[in-house]
């Protein structure tokens, strides 16, 4: 048996990255809901 997860840090950053959230308008609805919120990190 191996760990069921195997990161890909590339992949993980091109669906969550804080590119790809500024890229969409909803995307910056999030970054603009997590920094109200105080989060530590804002995006991957």
């Amino acid at each position: 048996m191996k760990m069921t997860f195997q990161p890909k840090k590339i992949s993980h950053a091109r669906v969550h990255g804080f590119r790809s959230r500024m890229s969409t308008a909803n995307g910056r609805k999030v970054l603009s809901a997590r920094r109200a919120k105080g989060r530590k990190s804002i995006a991957v």
